[in-house]
């Protein structure tokens, strides 16, 4: 009994051991629209704080990207978070057509709350935590827009906190039924500045709102691990375009490396800079303000996806009598309609072929991916149908030509095609990491599952990814 009790007594001081190793406090920090090439430009202005401080001394994986394609805020955000793509978690956008009613909704539009995480159909990182926990890991979220805030927190986070059309901080009832009163003082102090402020940005107000969060809950302060997940953008402010790079776009990243700094110190002090895990990436996209390329005498266009849609519903109708063949149109998606298809009696697979051939012959279409085509796995295709979602989706997506401008002249949605990577780096800081740059290629849905190792959880529920290290 003696030597059992001895044993037994081992193996309890080595899981409080284990338990200990993992850190207090998780920080995810999501830059959107980082880019590597300008964090390297403009490397001359950071202090030895922000980016220069994680980028010297933490573990960086400079060659990353997402396993899916298109790329957007929101479809990004949730692959962070669930450690898999849009195929799985839903989120193929930051919109799409919502097929009962034909009608564009928001990812995160939620009719009994107005917004909640109900649209994320898997479990993220910090979902995960919780249950570990049995409820007990606080799980915090802060940005400029909802999107970002409730995809990054998760199905069941304490709370996530926006910015709404007044410039105070708001959330919805799916996390409580009024703000915390830490939150309300917050917004009033906030209105009782906001006159006298300068040149205040959106980075500036998270990093206050973040700091405050860190006086006022218990993030990092008891045995349990938490969780406290950031976005701040590198975007010129209030939305203005990039022209210059380098005058717009030196002052937006030493506006942010200041940022960046102000959240490492403040947490230090407060947690330990070895009881906690700093996660630093980009949502790999850039919205670029779109130049007039024939100027330059570079292939382009405009492509009318309405247009387009019209022109296949008569070439459908020709081949299989009158009928509104094809519902309506989204993006570069096109929506067919079923019900007619079943009643019709007709074959999928034969309209989606004819449709596939009708739609190549058409100036400025790179390739055409139907439903069929995609589900049917093919190794080159495997980016787009990794940000598709079969009952999501539209039945035929259009891969319009590099250089081209789609426009719908219905809604006025437009975009133009470009093919090109943007680079952004995946940085591990804090938790006793040690440094190394590492130019492997790796993909971002590997964050969530080296972040469940390293604080001992389970992976999101979809997440088949390798941890990182």
């Amino acid at each position: 009994m003696r030597y059992l009790a001895f044993i037994l007594a081992a193996l309890t001081t080595t899981e409080l051991q284990a338990f200990d190793l993992a850190p207090k406090l998780v920080v995810n920090v999501t830059i959107d629209q980082l880019r590597s090439d300008y964090m390297e430009a403009f490397n001359n202005f950071y202090s030895r704080y922000g980016f220069r401080r994680v980028i010297d001394g933490g573990l960086v994986y400079d060659g990353a990207s997402y396993p899916f394609f298109p790329i957007d805020r929101s479809s990004s955000t949730a692959t962070i978070a669930t450690g898999t793509t849009p195929f799985y978690h839903g989120i193929i956008g930051n919109q799409w057509l919502e097929r009962k009613t034909l009608q564009p909704t928001g990812c995160v539009e939620d009719e009994q709350h107005k917004a909640s995480p109900s649209r994320l159909r898997t479990s993220t990182v910090g979902d995960e935590l919780k249950v570990s926990t049995n409820g007990k890991a606080l799980i915090y979220s802060f940005a400029v827009n909802k999107e970002s805030a409730i995809l990054s927190g998760g199905h069941a986070a304490n709370g996530a906190f926006w910015l709404g059309d007044n410039g105070l901080w708001t959330s919805s009832s799916y996390y409580s039924k009024s703000l915390p009163k830490w939150i309300k003082d917050y917004n009033k102090e906030f209105e009782r500045l906001q006159k006298k402020r300068e040149m205040y940005q959106n980075n500036d107000n998270v990093v206050d709102v973040v700091l405050d969060a860190l006086q006022h809950t218990e993030l990092g302060q008891d045995e349990y691990t938490d969780m406290l997940n950031i976005t701040l953008t590198a975007t010129p402010p209030n939305g203005k375009a990039e022209s210059d790079w380098q005058k717009d776009m030196s002052s937006v990243y030493h506006e942010l490396d200041f940022s960046l700094g102000r959240i490492i110190n403040s947490i230090e002090k407060r947690v330990g800079l070895n009881q906690v895990l700093f996660v630093i990436t980009s949502t790999g996209y850039n919205d670029e303000k779109p130049a007039d390329l024939k100027q330059y005498r570079i292939p382009s266009g405009t492509f009318y996806i309405n247009r387009t849609a019209s022109l296949l519903n008569m070439y459908l109708g020709a081949i299989y009598g009158q009928g509104r063949y094809v519902e309506q149109c989204f993006s570069n998606e096109i929506y067919l309609n079923h019900r007619l298809i079943e009643q019709k009696r007709l074959s999928m697979h034969d309209i989606l072929n004819r449709s596939q051939e009708f739609l190549l012959q058409n100036a400025g279409v790179a390739d055409v991916y139907t439903s069929e085509r995609l589900l049917a796995g093919n190794n080159d295709i495997q980016l787009i149908r990794a940000g598709f979602n079969p009952t999501l989706s539209g039945d035929i997506i259009i891969n319009i030509a590099p250089g081209w401008r789609l426009l719908n002249e219905n809604t006025q949605q437009t975009f133009t095609s470009r093919a090109n990577i943007v680079p952004f780096p995946i940085i591990f800081f804090g938790a006793g990491i040690k440094h190394d740059k590492i130019s492997t290629p790796v993909t971002v849905d590997r964050i969530a599952p080296t972040i469940a190792k390293t604080i001992r959880i389970r992976a999101p529920n979809a997440c088949s990814a390798a941890p990182l290290f």
